[in-house]
């Protein structure tokens, strides 16, 4: 049900269902409003009744899977999706004199053209009470604080977008809105203020990295919001100003400081972090996976929770890296090592393999890794447990030693999500998805075996302690506000300073 899109748009699907079910016994489509001919000299149900009863059977079966597979997201687009399962109901509804026995069926057609239309009561209120800070871009302690729920291109969101001298504009916008409709947003918020006494001509949307890597969006681009690195800010200006954009000074310049960390226990913290990872977890549709390797950009639905969890990824990455190279005593230091070697421990003790491998890649990161010193103050038994989860994360072999530690591990799971998305590209680069006019369902076949395997690592829920003390709050908000460096330059210049090459 999910590979249709590979190579078939949703419309497309929806109007050959829909072509398939008003089929006549002669292969005549019928139109809507033409009322089915009936012979009194007919018996009740003759071969072709009997062969067309089955077909328009066969067609609502797969219709009712398509609407319980894609729910969630048709009800973002109520007023499109409704088209198709009402057209449906009123072929439907046309029938039931022919067919009395589709009034099953068609009741169903009736309520889910009810459920697309209008969401129940109590999530229409919340949605509305709803404007969401996104993730890492608009920091809210409340916000971080509450059960992660699945963002939808119609969600509202808080934003700051930045002007050339670091002054800034919130804005409220929804995530799958246009480019051009967040630069009409900007334009009418600088419009009325005082920073901006004179209004600025064309304005163009650009992505600046904390390394000064700069990306400009197309006025036609949606949902850009999502595919922000870690610390990468939006900014606006004329096109002119587009050389002197520069990072905001709080990711260029650091401060050396002992880490939060020291007093919060390894346990509380991957406790914190595998709870967080399995909420965005599962707040990923099925069909981001699809559409992230198969349609990228031109996608009907974009992979806007995927993205989000591919940038957590990233960002306890970085967090490792940032926690030990802003620490200046080597003693602690060490102890950081020995903290972040046991999170990976339990964490992979608790089956999420994303934060597991993330710690495991931060702390083999080369600004870490040349620390001599540093290592050498780890106890051997540390150093011996980190080179067996170094030996995890090896992508020799295509990831064998990963792949052999998941076989052994039963659901509930938090798969390391890059390399699901490797083998979906890899599947899709290596076979065709169609041989001249006929489609290869062979190809179809393993990404719904692929799409299985992760419907699978989900079947059950994962449930973790996570008040366990009476400074979880602290460790939560800590945990899901992660404060990081993802500039490697800036990373190895400060690990030289800790550890010059000469030392």
């Amino acid at each position: 049900m999910l590979t249709h899109l590979i190579f078939l748009t949703a419309d497309r699907f929806q109007q050959l269902l829909l072509q398939q079910y008003r089929l006549e016994p002669d292969g005549r489509e019928r139109p809507l409003e033409e009322e089915p001919q009936q012979e009194a000299e007919l018996p009740l149900v003759d071969e072709d009744d009997s062969a067309a009863m089955e077909r328009k059977q066969a067609v609502l079966s797969v219709a009712f899977r398509y609407l319980d597979t894609y729910r969630e997201l048709l009800q973002e687009e109520r007023e499109r999706s409704t088209l198709f399962p009402k057209e449906l109901y009123l072929s439907a509804v046309q029938d039931l004199s022919r067919f009395p026995e589709l009034v099953e069926d068609v009741l169903k057609l009736q309520r889910w053209t009810e459920i697309l239309h209008s969401p129940c009561e109590e999530e229409k209120e919340t949605r509305k009470k709803q404007v969401r800070p996104l993730f890492r871009h608009f920091r809210r302690i409340d916000a971080c604080l509450q059960p992660r729920e699945a963002f939808r291109g119609s969600d509202e969101i808080f934003c700051r977008v930045y002007t050339p001298d670091h002054s800034y504009v919130t804005i409220r916008s929804r995530l799958s809105c246009k480019v051009g409709e967040i630069l009409a947003l900007v334009r009418e918020k600088l419009q009325y203020s005082e920073d901006q006494p004179v209004l600025p001509g064309h304005l163009i949307l650009v992505a600046v990295t904390s390394s000064g890597e700069k990306a400009v969006f197309r006025p036609s681009d949606e949902a850009v919001f999502t595919t922000l690195g870690v610390n990468t800010h939006l900014f606006t200006c004329e096109p002119s100003e587009l050389d002197s954009l520069m990072p905001l000074p709080e990711e260029i310049h650091w401060s050396p400081g002992d880490s939060k960390l020291h007093d919060m226990s390894a346990e509380e913290v991957s406790n914190q972090l595998v709870a967080f990872d399995w909420e965005l977890f599962t707040c990923v549709h099925e069909v981001e996976f699809v559409c992230y390797v198969f349609h990228g950009e031109q996608s009907r639905w974009r992979p806007l929770n995927l993205e989000l969890v591919l940038q957590r990824c990233s960002e306890v990455q970085s967090w490792v890296c940032t926690e030990v190279l802003q620490c200046q005593s080597l003693p602690k230091r060490v102890q950081l090592l020995r903290k972040f070697i046991k999170i990976a421990a339990l964490c992979k003790q608790q089956q999420d393999l994303l934060s597991f491998l993330a710690v495991v890649l931060g702390l083999d990161n080369p600004a870490l890794s040349r620390l001599r010193l540093t290592w050498e103050g780890l106890p051997g038994k540390f150093r011996k447990q980190f080179q067996q989860f170094e030996s995890l994360a090896d992508p020799s072999r295509n990831h064998k030693s990963y792949r052999d530690l998941v076989q052994t591990l039963r659901p509930p799971l938090i798969p390391f999500t890059p390399l699901l998305l490797k083998d979906l590209t890899f599947l899709h680069e290596s076979c065709k998805t169609f041989h001249g006019d006929l489609v290869n369902f062979e190809k179809m076949h393993k990404v719904a075996e692929m799409v299985r395997t992760i419907r699978r690592y989900r079947s059950s829920q994962l449930l973790v302690d996570t008040e366990t003390s009476p400074s979880y709050l602290q460790t939560k908000a800590y945990v899901r506000q992660l404060q990081v460096i993802d500039n490697q330059n800036l990373l190895f210049d400060m690990s030289c300073k800790l550890e010059p090459k000469d030392a």
